[in-house]
This record gives structure tokens, C-alpha cells and sequence, in this order.
């Protein structure tokens, strides 16, 4: 017998050698990874844990992705097979599959890289835009290099193959042999998807080295699968009364009292009057109060990290830091509810817990929820969002048009733009436009609210040129920020001399971080932003507030400043007019979710685990512990029912305040 047909004397060895090319593709990665992003000091053991637990997912990974190809060589037929048409399928789509398997290792190192994590749910929501998404990739990296490295690879992989497999062609197979053969072949994946387990590649301490350990391809898909979670069948619960009691406790304000809504909710359980399980309140206030304009400029990825008032030695926010000395009231401990636009979007906006899975941006009921448009709008207010981008991407017009705002200006209402990326005009033609708005409606007599959402600092990170001194065509995120700053800078003292300024309250808050880094399960440090409030209506001097804060209590503090009563069933606090003690943060990282209060914090995740973290992340990591003490039991019961009771209220559609005469 010839060495070759030693080699390989079945069709099936096709299959063998794509499942081992594909497995060693995963450990050439995860050793990649490692390498580049590893956390220190790393423990052998620990080091070994992840490599063990990566080859186990890989090889349930690979087997899966190779099943198909079991199957399709189980049914063809030996004729069929040695066809010269069925080679140059087969070939064909070999080459196909391995092409894009090398191009989704780049697309996954490039993403571990920006997020330090696997694929997760952003990478799931970035699919649904193609547009946004592929040409970002072209502005941003180097395709042309990296598609002709997977057409190299794909193609010298092909050749190894048709060298290592040339007498499976003409060798017969008989049919029952072949179903044999994919029946084990399927037996054994699912024996071991009986044997993976969602928490299997949370060993460690350490997140970065879970995320090394994970396994891209299962990331992907958990993601996929969770962005719509039964969130009673997958975290942990209270019984109703007491999420409600709990919740309401934590919602207990000095101004706010708790009301019956007047009309009964129509889906799930009911609320009749006097009935404790609603979180509807009404707000005192006076209405002898003005209603200031209020504009909330809510700034791409502008983390505290960049700015120099909030620590920074080199400072990429001169600008910024000039307006917070000289006339603005900042607050510096404060959180985003998460890592993407539309978790600054649902916090910011409507005061809402980040829920794991989909913002509700995104989600289908949420036509009908309460935020500071609507209560604004309640008031007398006019109202309008003008975006940057595209209002389809991530559901942001829908959401803004259907909850209290009036007129929705986005890119393509920028006829001639002076500059704009694929996530559309620079912030100086949305702030130009946005001046343009609000002279408008300043002209109509009737007080305004506005919401206003960059692009600008967001990868590609290209910008006019000639702003700053920087060239654009280095593509920083540093130089990025650099132009954000000025274009701000710029923006304010425009602002200066129209007649609504001195009327205005103008809140400067970032949608999230600009990066994710930290070991913890939610890396709270690279969620810190800042909160920038200016405008002689209410900031009569400088000042530093250092209240624990997050996203969500945004629009309460805002409506604080206002003064005048208003209705709310918003789960974020004033920061101004609550105990210090009560500062608390709701945050969300991929399927986790947590809360973070008095240097502890608590994190829920899928399959009902829980983890606890103590620590300051001013100044240090938090440190994970094992055994929780009580007051640690209390802050879990306490952020099971804050989430749990926000979970009820959206997915029964009862986060919206109820008036007399309303429906």
C-alpha cells in the first residue's frame, strides 16, 4: 500500500483534518491573546486552568463547526463524491469556510483588543448594521493585508489537504458505514455540550483570563441566545413582595412620596389602590419655579479617564477643564450603567436599570416608557434629539420619537455637512445645528428640552482638520478626544451669545468609558464618566461634587435643579437633594449585571451566579471575596430586587407614569 493512501484512506480524514486545523487555530489564538493582553502576575495553575478549560471548548467548538461536514460527506453518495463537479464544490467551499475562519481570528483579536473580552453582545448588535459596521472596519484596519493573509492561508491549507487526502476520491464507502460514522460524530457533540457549562470559563479572579480561556465561537452564540432572557428563569429572584418593598425603600426620597397610579395597568399583574407593588411618586416641587431650558449633551466614550479636573496629569480636555473650574458644577464619582450608547441612552434618558441582555433601546416594548422627554413634556415643554448618525442604528429614533420627543434630527438632515465618518457629521455641524434648533425654538415662546448625541470620538477617529494641532490622519483616541474637547469649547462659547443661554441648564455627560479594563466579572474602574453642569440659571459658582452617582440619576438630579414637581417612576436618585449615604451604581457588563454601593459590589450572573468585590476603585482593583458577610447578603437582596422589579415593570409594560384622564 502507498504512503498516501496510508495516510488518509476514508473520506471521513476530510473532516479529521478541518476539526484539528480548527483546533489548533483556537490555541494558536488563545495563546495570541494571552501573550498580548495578559493580565500579571498570572499563577501557573491558573495559567494551566485556562488552557485546559480552552481546549475543552475548542474541542466542542470544532467538532460543532465540523458536524456539517460530517453530515455531508455521510449522505453523498460514492458517485456523486468522486464527481469532478463535486470536487470543485467541495474545494470551493473549503476554501470559502477557511477564508472566513482566518478572517474571524483577526476580527476577534481586534475585538479583544477594544473590549479586552470575546465576542459578546456588542459584536452580536454590530451585525444588525452592516453598513456602520463593515466600513468602520475598512476606515479602521488593515483589511486589504489582512483578507489577502486569509486567502494565503486558506488557500495553503487547501493545497496540505488535497496533498494529505488524494486516494479518499476513489475509494468506496458503504452507506451504512458513513451514517455510522456521522451518528458517533454527533453522539459525541452532544455528550459534550452536555459537559460545557456557561460558567466554565469563569475560573478565575481574573476576568481577562476567563475571557483568554473562553472560547470565541461559544461566546458568540451565548450572546446571541441571551439578548432576550427570561430573566426569572436566569437570576436570582425575591419573592414580589419584597423585591417591591425593597425596591421602594431604595427609591425613598425626602421630596418624593408614593402614589397610586389612577389608571390600572392592563398587562400583567394589576395594581389597584393603595397597592405597595408600584413605584409610581410624585416629586415636590414648586411651580412658582422657572422652566429653564434644559440641553443634555450626551458625549461619546468621553470617560473621566481623559479629563484633567478628574485626575488626568496630561490632560486631553483643556476646554472641559476650563468650563468645570471657572462655571460649572462637577460631579466626579460618577458611573455609566454600561459599555454601549444605548446603555447611556436607557440611563441617562429614562433613569432605567441596564436589564442583561438587549438595552431597551433595542427591545420591542418600548414604545410606551417614561423618560425625562415625557415628563418634561408633561410640563409644557418642546422637545427634540438631534444624533449625529443614522436615527435606525441600535432603534434610537424609534425609541426617541415614541417617548416624549418632538422632532428627531439625525445625518441625513445635514444636507452639505463639513465632515462627517461613517457614524456621521463631526460634533461642530451637530452643535451648529443643534444652535439652530434651540434659536427656533426659543422664537416659538414655549420652554425646550433637548437632547443632543455625538459620533465624533468613535473609532475611525477622524475629524476636520485644522481644529487641534494633531493630524487627524493618525487616528488616535486620544487625538479623537482632543477635537471633542475643542469642538465643545467651541460649542460653549457660541452659546454665549444667544439670548437662551442665561435660561439654560446645559449638562455635559458622556454616554460610557472609552475601554474596558479591570479583573473583576464588571470592571467598575473603566466605567467612570463625568457629569459637567453649566449655565447661571442654576450654577451660581464652581463647584466639585464627589456623591456616588451613575447614569441614572442623571434626569433626577436635572429635574432637582428645575425644582418644580413633577410625576417620576425613575429607579435613579438627586443627587443633590438625597442622603450621601444612599449613592449606589446599577451597571451592566455583557450577561452580568451588578450594583455597586459603600465600597462593595455585588454581581449577578447568568445561571444565577453571584460574586462579590470590596475595594475603592479610586484607588485600588476590587478584590473578589469568598465569603460574603452580611452586609454583603444585603446589597445582593437589594440589587435582585432592583432589577427584578425593573424586569416586571418593562416586560408587563408598566414603566410609564399613569395620570388621570391618560392612558
Amino acid at each position: 500500500m502507498k504512503a498516501s493512501e496510508i495516510r488518509a484512506r476514508s473520506r471521513f480524514s476530510l473532516a479529521a483534518v478541518n476539526f484539528l486545523a480548527l483546533l489548533g487555530c483556537c490555541f494558536a489564538l488563545r495563546v495570541v491573546l494571552f501573550c498580548f493582553f495578559k493580565p500579571t502576575p498570572v499563577h501557573f495553575v491558573d495559567l494551566l486552568k485556562a488552557f485546559l478549560i480552552g481546549l475543552h471548548l475548542d474541542i466542542f467548538a470544532a467538532l460543532a463547526l465540523t458536524l456539517p461536514l460530517v453530515f455531508w460527506l455521510a449522505i453523498i453518495p460514492d458517485r456523486l463524491f468522486r464527481f469532478w463537479g463535486h470536487r470543485f464544490f467541495f474545494k470551493g467551499a473549503f476554501f470559502l469556510f477557511w477564508f472566513i475562519q482566518v478572517f474571524l481570528l483577526f476580527a476577534e483579536f481586534y475585538f479583544f483588543e477594544e473590549f479586552k473580552s470575546r465576542f459578546n453582545t456588542v459584536a452580536v448588535d454590530y451585525l444588525w448594521y452592516p453598513h456602520e459596521t463593515f466600513v468602520n472596519i475598512w476606515d479602521t484596519y488593515p483589511v486589504g493585508i489582512i483578507l489577502a493573509v486569509c486567502g494565503v492561508f486558506a488557500a495553503c491549507l487547501l493545497v496540505a489537504v488535497h496533498q494529505l487526502t488524494k486516494p479518499i476520491w476513489d475509494i468506496p464507502t458503504r452507506a451504512g458505514a458513513r451514517m455510522l460514522r456521522f451518528a458517533g460524530a454527533l453522539g459525541l457533540c452532544v455528550v459534550l455540550w452536555f459537559t460545557v457549562s456557561g460558567g466554565e470559563s469563569r475560573f478565575s479572579n481574573e476576568r481577562v483570563l476567563n475571557e483568554v480561556a473562553n472560547n470565541g465561537t461559544l461566546a458568540f452564540v451565548t450572546a446571541a441566545w441571551s439578548r432576550n432572557l427570561d430573566y426569572s428563569a436566569f437570576y436570582r429572584t425575591l419573592p414580589r413582595e419584597e423585591a417591591y418593598q425593597r425596591t421602594r425603600r431604595l427609591l425613598t426620597e425626602p421630596n418624593a412620596t408614593f402614589v397610586s397610579p389612577a389608571a390600572p395597568a392592563t398587562n400583567g399583574p394589576a395594581t389597584a389602590p393603595g397597592d405597595t407593588n408600584s413605584l409610581q411618586r410624585s416629586i415636590a416641587g414648586s411651580l412658582d419655579k422657572p422652566k429653564y431650558n434644559v440641553v443634555i449633551m450626551l458625549e461619546e466614550s468621553l470617560g473621566s479617564e481623559f479629563w484633567g479636573c478628574l485626575g488626568r496629569s496630561n490632560t486631553l480636555t483643556p476646554e472641559l477643564d476650563r468650563l468645570a473650574a471657572e462655571e460649572g458644577m462637577l460631579f466626579t464619582n460618577l458611573y455609566a450603567s454600561g459599555n454601549r450608547t444605548v446603555r447611556g441612552f436607557e440611563g441617562v434618558l429614562s433613569s432605567f436599570p441596564p436589564l442583561p441582555g438587549d438595552s431597551i433601546v433595542k427591545r420591542d416594548r418600548s414604545d410606551n416608557v417614561e423618560t425625562i422627554a415625557r415628563i418634561l413634556k408633561r410640563d409644557g415643554y418642546s422637545t427634540i434629539f438631534l444624533y449625529g448618525g443614522r436615527g435606525l442604528f441600535d432603534g434610537m429614533r424609534s425609541f426617541a420619537v415614541n417617548n416624549g420627543y418632538d422632532k428627531f434630527v439625525e445625518q441625513k438632515h445635514f444636507e452639505k455637512p463639513t465632515f462627517a465618518t461613517i457614524w456621521g457629521v463631526c460634533n461642530e455641524d451637530l452643535y451648529d445645528r443643534a444652535i439652530q434648533e434651540f434659536r427656533t425654538l426659543e422664537a416659538a415662546g414655549k420652554p425646550f428640552f433637548a437632547t443632543v448625541l455625538t459620533v465624533s470620538n468613535h473609532k475611525p477617529y477622524t475629524y476636520p482638520k485644522g481644529r487641534i494641532p494633531e493630524d487627524p490622519d493618525k487616528r488616535t483616541r486620544e487625538n479623537a478626544v482632543k477635537y471633542t474637547d475643542y469642538a465643545l469649547g467651541r460649542y460653549f462659547k457660541m452659546l454665549k451669545n444667544e439670548s437662551f443661554y442665561s435660561k439654560t441648564i446645559f449638562v455635559v455627560v458622556a454616554d460610557h468609558g472609552a475601554r474596558v479594563y479591570g479583573s473583576q466579572d464588571i470592571p467598575i474602574f473603566s466605567y467612570e464618566i463625568p457629569l459637567l453642569i453649566i449655565g447661571p440659571a442654576v450654577v451660581k459658582e464652581p463647584q466639585r461634587l464627589p456623591q456616588l452617582g451613575c447614569s441614572l440619576d442623571v434626569s433626577p438630579t436635572i429635574l432637582g435643579l428645575l425644582g418644580r414637581p413633577y410625576q417620576t417612576m425613575f429607579f435613579g436618585r438627586d443627587l443633590l437633594n438625597s442622603p450621601p449615604e444612599g449613592g449606589r451604581v446599577l451597571i451592566n457588563h455583557n450577561r452580568d449585571i451588578g450594583m455597586f454601593r459603600d465600597n462593595r459590589m455585588v454581581v449577578l450572573g447568568i445561571n444565577k451566579l453571584v460574586e462579590f468585590y470590596h475595594g475603592n476603585p479610586k484607588v485600588e482593583e476590587l478584590r473578589r471575596i469568598k465569603d460574603p458577610d452580611a452586609t454583603d447578603l444585603e446589597l445582593e437582596r437589594d440589587a435582585t430586587a432592583m432589577y427584578q422589579v425593573a424586569d416586571e415593570l418593562y416586560m408587563h409594560e408598566r414603566y410609564r407614569v399613569h395620570l388621570e384622564g391618560t392612558q
